[in-house]
């Protein structure tokens, strides 16, 4: 009889219900730890691509103000994108006002975050972003 109940027991094999909560507890905790850290390098890709579509925007302007003996007076997307074809992918994201001598860009980003360029009358530069410490906005607020 004590043979059968070991040949019994060596047959049986797999997990105890012990076992299985343990690895079940285990994967929960990595899971709450890996999605908040995927979400935010998700977002930081959006920014990135907010950050270039900005930049794209500005070399666009300063081509079009050498055409246009140096004014930036414009606030046509078409205008823009006769010299850079690319804007027209993603002008719905965009806001630009030009002035005599001064531009805003104003680029929307999927995360929720708006990355401004503003050229200052004296030539100089600001960027701004809306959510500070956020995605690929610095705690500073200043992304350029």
């Amino acid at each position: 009889m004590l043979e059968m109940y070991r040949a019994r027991r060596q047959e049986e094999s797999g997990f105890t219900l012990v076992e299985l909560l343990v690895v079940m507890l285990i994967l929960g905790i990595l899971a709450a730890i890996a999605i908040p850290a995927f979400f935010s390098q998700r977002d930081k890709g959006y920014d990135s691509d907010a950050k270039a579509n900005v930049r794209t925007v500005q070399t666009a302007y300063e081509t079009y103000a050498v055409d246009n003996n140096g004014s930036y007076n414009t606030s046509a997307i078409a205008d823009l994108a006769a010299i850079e074809g690319s804007i027209n992918d993603f002008s719905a994201d965009m806001t630009i006002t030009g002035g005599a001598d001064t531009y805003t860009i104003v680029g929307d980003s999927d995360s929720g975050n708006a990355f401004t360029l503003t050229r200052n009358a004296n030539g100089s530069l600001d960027y701004t972003c809306t959510a500070t410490g956020d995605g690929g906005c610095p705690s500073t607020g200043n992304w350029g």
